[in-house]
């Protein structure tokens, strides 16, 4: 339930029904497919029917659900061909990314920029908590600061359009995946958790391995997918 003992603003309130029904699909309390209308979400949280539906649009316009006029909202059903594109359109981006690094077009990512350093150890710390969390096979933790940490490292670049389109990929990622893992007895050692070697790689310059180090969780997500696919 949304707290009630803070004033907000509409659009601050539209953000955080948003935000809590993502979570929920996450978390796996709403299925693929599951379908709801906007009345059962504004009864859910005790809010008015606008921000519920101006929320449920944005999400649809995100990609995690599908709109229908006639009865509602349902949860989108994701495939793996779905996700082979996700990772497809990510590496794309990422690659540029470090080719910008390469030639050196971002001078201000240099790791001996104070300012850089300062802000790769914060990425690092959230990297920490997501490596712990996947060696522990704990995917609500995982997710959370997996998201973060992505979301972090990303601003680091300095395109806040390519950081946002790449959060929203992640997002879509997780979702695509969240509820086949969630029914696997044990995650410990099946989660990838080299955010630390990828921070430390970017810390010390060396844009090969950092590189190698993405290609590498690619491979890793699209390999888990398979088997997950395969039963």
């Amino acid at each position: 339930m949304l707290s009630g003992h803070v004033a907000v603003t509409r659009s601050t309130l539209r953000q955080q029904i948003a935000d809590a029904l993502r979570d929920e699909v996450l978390a796996g309390r709403l299925q693929p497919g599951q379908e709801f209308t906007v009345k059962e979400i504004a009864d859910q949280y005790g809010v008015s029917a606008t921000p519920v539906r101006e929320a449920l649009v944005d999400l649809s316009a995100q990609g995690l659900l599908d709109a229908d006029h006639h009865r509602g909202f349902r949860v989108h059903e994701y495939s793996a061909a779905d996700f082979r594109g996700m990772i497809e359109a990510r590496s794309l981006v990422t690659d540029g990314m470090f080719a910008a690094l390469e030639e050196g077009r971002l001078t201000h990512l240099a790791p001996e920029e104070p300012r850089t350093a300062a802000a790769l150890a914060g990425v690092r710390r959230r990297g920490e908590e997501a490596q712990r969390a996947a060696l522990a096979g704990d995917l609500t933790v995982l997710i959370g600061y997996d998201l973060r940490f992505w979301r972090e490292l990303g601003s680091l670049f300095g395109n806040p359009y390519l950081s946002d389109f790449l959060h929203r990929l992640r997002v879509q990622t997780w979702v695509c995946v969240v509820q086949q893992l969630r029914r696997m007895p044990d995650l410990r050692g099946r989660l990838w958790s080299d955010h630390t070697a990828l921070v430390d790689a970017l810390s010390r310059g060396d844009i090969k391995a950092a590189r190698a180090i993405v290609e590498s969780y690619n491979a890793h997500g699209l390999a888990l997918v398979d088997r997950l696919r395969d039963g």
